[in-house]
């Protein structure tokens, strides 16, 4: 098998496919409140999202890391915008500010229904994230680019309910086709999901809370130094919490 295909089947087995999970896991952490770990998941699943867009479009990426904002800069090599909102630009910026802090490592804290722009996020990101950029062969013989095709039926896809905008063979497509009430993780994706499900949802329930944690170093800087004696922390934290201890001491 030729490598182009199996490389794209990487791009969907193990970043489109684990992001999908990652969404759903996300969904339920959210749900039992569990903020933090909705903070890394959700990261965790536009990351991959992202890291599949640019590696069907074969975009050279290898910095990204854990590195939401550093992922969408390379976006910006794509022969395509991905089109999105204020509200996933928004939501981007604060998973981007406290998602990657698995360890508290820095303060956080939640407000509003982030469930519900989770969703469109995740929506919104991952209409771009399949193979667009293929020849389809004409009835003459020739053959045709489908790029701009596929991309405006992505643009057209505003003017339908969000739900029946559908990946073929996509993971939670396949989940929410399951009917069977023993699938969990179809419950746990369609629960008050305007986005995706079976039906238009106009409205969705799902809480808002006000939810915010002090990190252990935020309280007591002074510590920073016999820490990292055992632990590491990246180098943007322990300079930060440097400067905070100094300014403490004055």
């Amino acid at each position: 098998m030729e490598s182009k295909v199996l490389i794209n089947n990487f791009a969907t087995r193990s970043f489109r496919d684990i992001a999908d999970q990652d969404y759903i896991a996300a969904r339920l952490s959210y749900r039992h409140g569990l903020y933090s770990q909705f903070h890394w998941q959700s990261l965790q699943a536009l990351e991959k999202y992202l890291k599949a867009i640019l590696l069907y479009n074969r975009i050279e990426a290898r910095n990204i890391n854990h590195d939401i904002e550093c992922a969408f800069e390379h976006t910006k090599k794509l022969p395509f915008e991905i089109l999105r909102s204020n509200c996933t630009d928004n939501f981007i910026k604060h998973l981007s500010n406290f998602g990657r802090f698995r360890y508290l490592e820095s303060s956080y804290f939640i407000r509003g229904p982030k469930l519900v722009e989770l969703d469109k996020a995740v929506w919104e990101i991952r209409r771009y994230c399949k193979i667009l950029d293929y020849d389809k062969k004409l009835p003459d013989g020739k053959l045709q680019n489908m790029l701009e095709s596929e991309i405006e039926m992505i643009k057209k896809s505003e003017e339908i309910p969000p739900h029946k905008f559908k990946i073929s063979g996509g993971l939670l497509e396949n989940i929410i086709d399951k009917t069977n009430n023993t699938n969990t993780a179809r419950s746990a994706l369609i629960w008050q999901n305007a986005f995706f499900g079976k039906i238009t949802r106009n409205l969705v329930r799902v809480p808002a809370p006000f939810h915010a944690v002090n990190s252990p170093l935020s309280l007591y800087p002074e510590i920073l130094d016999e820490l990292l004696k055992y632990i590491f922390l990246p180098r943007d934290v322990v300079n930060a919490y440097r400067e905070i201890a100094k300014r403490k001491k004055r």
